[in-house]
C-alpha cells in the first residue's frame, strides 16, 4: 500500500487534474488522498461549487479519500496554504506528496528551495521591496542577483512557486514523505483559452458565470456533478451576491482590526480601511487598495478574511484536525491505515468536535460560521448549518 496525497482546491476538478491523479498512479501510487480546500480559495473569493460538490468531483475521478484544509491555510498566500497542507499529509502517514509543476524537475525545485533559505538573499529581498516591488517580484529579482537566471526563472511560474513552499514545508516538519512532480501541461495557471481539451480553472469558472458549454474540459461526471448544482441553484457561487454585506461589515471594523488581519503589514490597513469607507463595491475597494506591491489575490483575502473573522494569529501553528469530507471503498483503507497513528484528531461527524481542545473547537466553529455566509454567496440562498447536517460524501464504487 503506498499512498499519494495531493494538496489542491479543485475549483473546480478539471482535465488537468484527473491528468495529476493518473500520472500520480502510473508512479506507483495504490491509493490517492487528496487535502482540499472547503468553501473559500486561495484567490479569496467562495469556491465555484461547495466543499461538498467538489469532493463527489474528486471521488468520481480517482481521489480516494478528501481531507479539508481548514480555512485559515485555504484563504492564504502560497507559503501558508502549502504549509497547512501539507503538515495535514504528513498527520495521516502519507508516503508520497505528488503535485504539478511548469518545469517538471524536482531537482530544479529543490534548488530553488535551497536558495531561498539563504539569510544573505532575505536581506536583498528588503532591498527589492523598498523599491516598490511585489513580494513575489522582489524574491524573483533578489535570486537572479545572487544565484543565477535559471533559477530566478522558476519562481515566475506559479505552480514551480507553490511546489517550492511543499519542499520548504517538507522541511520544516522534518517529513519523511518523498515529493514527486509532474510536468504541467495544457493552458497557463489564469489563462482564459485552453489547449486542447486541458483548461485552467479560471476559464471553466469563466464558462460557468456565463453559461457556455465547460463539459469538454472536465471529466463526464465532473460535468454533470457542475451542472445538476447550477440547475439546483447551488452554484457558481459569488461574493458579488453579498458585497453589501461584505461591506457593511468591513465599515464596523477600525484600523486596529484591521491590523490583526492576515496579509496586512507595513501600514496596509489603514488602506484597506479608508478604501471601504469609500468605495460603492468590492471592485471599486480591490482598486483603491491595489499599488504595485501588494496583488490583487492578496487584496481579496485580506477583504474576505476580514468578512470571515479571521486574524493572522489563526494559522500560527499546523492545522488541529483531520476533518473527512468524503471517500471511495480505497479511501477506507486509507482512514483505516490511519487508525492509531494518525497525529491529529480525526473528525467524521459533528459529535467528534467534544474530541477536540480548544483551538480545535474553536476552528471547527469558525469553519461552520464561514459556511454559514458562504450559503449566501450561492444563486438561491441554502439554509445555516450545512456543516453540521451535510454528511460525509461516499462513493461505493471505484475505478
Amino acid at each position: 500500500m503506498l499512498v499519494a496525497g495531493i494538496v489542491s482546491e479543485y475549483n473546480p476538478f478539471h482535465n488537468g487534474h484527473a491528468a495529476l491523479v493518473s500520472e500520480t498512479r502510473k508512479a506507483g501510487a495504490t491509493h490517492v488522498a487528496a487535502v482540499m480546500s472547503g468553501n473559500f480559495v486561495q484567490r479569496g473569493e467562495p469556491a465555484i461549487l461547495s466543499k461538498w460538490a467538489r469532493t463527489r468531483q474528486a471521488l468520481e475521478n480517482g481521489v480516494d479519500l478528501v481531507v479539508e484544509l481548514p480555512l485559515p491555510w485555504a484563504l492564504a498566500g502560497a507559503e501558508k496554504f502549502a504549509y497547512g497542507g501539507v503538515a495535514l499529509l504528513d498527520a495521516m502517514g502519507i508516503d508520497l506528496l505528488s503535485f504539478g509543476s511548469e518545469c517538471g524537475r524536482t531537482e530544479d525545485l529543490y534548488k530553488a528551495e535551497r536558495a531561498l533559505g539563504s539569510g544573505e538573499l532575505r536581506e536583498k529581498i528588503r532591498s527589492e521591496l523598498k523599491s516598490g516591488a511585489t513580494f513575489a517580484k522582489a524574491r524573483q529579482n533578489a535570486v537572479a542577483g545572487l544565484f543565477d537566471e535559471e533559477t530566478a526563472e522558476l519562481l515566475s511560474e506559479p505552480n514551480n512557486i507553490l511546489g517550492i513552499e511543499y519542499l520548504k514545508a517538507l522541511r520544516r516538519l522534518n517529513s519523511g514523505i518523498e515529493p514527486f512532480t509532474v510536468r504541467r501541461v495544457g493552458a497557463a495557471h489564469d489563462a482564459q483559452a485552453s489547449e486542447g481539451f486541458v483548461a485552467s480553472a479560471s476559464q471553466i469558472r469563466r464558462m460557468m458565470r456565463s453559461g457556455e458549454d465547460f463539459s469538454p474540459l472536465m471529466p463526464l461526471s465532473c460535468a454533470e456533478t457542475a451542472r445538476r448544482e447550477i440547475r439546483a441553484g447551488n452554484a457558481p457561487a459569488d461574493l458579488a451576491l453579498i458585497e453589501r454585506a461584505v461591506l457593511a461589515k468591513l465599515r464596523t471594523m477600525g484600523p486596529d482590526r484591521f491590523a490583526a488581519l492576515p496579509d496586512i503589514s507595513e501600514g496596509l490597513e489603514n488602506r484597506v480601511y479608508a478604501a471601504v469607507r469609500r468605495a460603492g463595491g468590492l471592485e471599486e475597494a480591490y482598486s483603491l487598495i491595489k499599488s504595485k506591491r501588494y496583488t490583487h489575490a492578496r487584496i481579496r483575502r485580506i477583504i474576505l478574511s476580514a468578512f470571515l473573522g479571521l486574524d493572522a494569529s489563526m494559522s500560527a501553528g499546523i492545522p488541529p484536525y483531520l476533518r473527512i469530507l468524503g471517500f471511495n471503498q480505497r479511501g477506507t483503507e486509507i482512514l483505516h491505515s490511519m487508525k492509531g497513528r494518525a497525529a491529529l484528531p480525526v473528525i467524521t461527524n459533528s459529535s467528534d468536535i467534544f474530541s477536540l481542545d480548544k483551538n480545535g473547537k474553536n476552528m471547527l466553529e469558525l469553519e461552520n460560521r464561514a459556511t454559514d455566509l458562504y450559503a449566501l454567496c450561492m444563486p438561491k440562498i441554502a439554509p445555516c448549518g450545512l456543516d453540521r447536517t451535510t454528511g460525509i460524501i461516499s462513493i461505493s464504487s471505484f475505478d
